[in-house]
């Protein structure tokens, strides 16, 4: 007598080892991965690495050139440049890091609700979702971070919320792919509740297309942290931070390039480490981020 074969899906593990491969295995999402992780490994070990306390100040290396002692010189008060830059996404990394789950976890869930609700609820939500996102990011955050002061405790909520609405369109844009389909219907006619078909039906063919999203928001994270920073409403001074550097230093910039330059390529190769992540993540799970979310 045959024996039906039972089809389970691949545990947690086998799974991530799986699209980790994947994403190996393109040269793009090998270089992404490898910058997101240098950084990473920066950002836990490099109090350890630095080979200069970040703020130790010497009047007598007032923006010095790069030399063997100093590889990136010296900034405006003389210190050292390399070290500060070698910390310097420590509080966006940690920042960041903490909101991004944030966003997607709150406007993943609002927008899978109200994709499964639909009617004129969810299309009252879209529309002051719409007029939310038609404002300028950086005059809702800075009247917020101005409001209630500047420390980490108001920065994280602060991008969480505002990098979360975005979200919601991407949620209820995959829900309305998927609630149509029959799984759904029957888990409706059989009298489930809405959060049991949220996490037993929706989330499972949603959460995909959330960890992309995810990822690219936490790209866009950083440079939002890092201009909060630039313009005086990040991390306060002395903490080492790439934004911070670059506005302290944009004004030697014609004869003390490294100081802006080295912040710069910091920022730059862990944003681009992470977009170029994103984008072999995306092909490994089939996700098709050019498709526009209904409106």
């Amino acid at each position: 007598m045959a024996v039906a074969s039972i089809h389970r899906r691949p545990s947690f593990t086998a799974r991530f080892v799986g699209v980790t491969a994947d994403i190996t295995a393109r040269p793009s999402g090998a270089i992404g991965l490898g910058l997101v992780t240098f950084h990473l490994m920066l950002a836990i070990f490099g109090p350890w690495l630095a080979p200069y306390d970040y703020k130790a100040v010497d009047a007598n290396l007032i923006l010095q050139g790069p030399s063997g002692l100093h590889w990136f010189g010296t900034d405006h008060l003389g210190r050292d440049t390399f070290s500060r830059t070698l910390l310097g996404g420590r509080e966006a990394i940690l920042v960041t890091g903490i909101a991004t789950p944030i966003a997607v976890l709150w406007g993943g869930f609002v927008g899978i609700f109200f994709g499964l609700v639909g009617g004129k609820i969810d299309d009252v939500l879209m529309r002051v979702v719409d007029a939310f996102l038609s404002l300028p990011w950086i005059l809702k955050m800075l009247l917020l971070i101005v409001t209630f002061g500047t420390g980490i405790e108001v920065l994280i909520p602060t991008l969480a919320f505002f990098y979360g609405i975005p979200v919601i369109r991407i949620a209820r844009a995959a829900t309305h792919d998927v609630v149509a389909r029959d799984f759904v219907q029957a888990a409706r006619a059989r009298g489930h509740g809405k959060m049991t078909i949220i996490r037993s039906e929706l989330l499972p063919n949603v959460r995909d297309a959330l960890l992309v999203e995810g990822a690219m928001r936490w790209s866009w994270m950083l440079l939002a942290f890092s201009s909060l920073s630039f313009l005086g409403f990040g991390v306060s001074p002395p903490t080492p931070d790439w934004g911070l550097m670059i506005a302290d230093a944009r004004g030697y910039m014609s004869f003390a390039p490294s100081g802006v330059l080295a912040p710069v390529l910091g920022l730059s190769s862990l944003i681009i480490g992470i977009n170029l992540t994103a984008d072999a993540l995306a092909k490994a799970l089939g996700i098709d981020r050019a498709q526009k979310a209904p409106v």
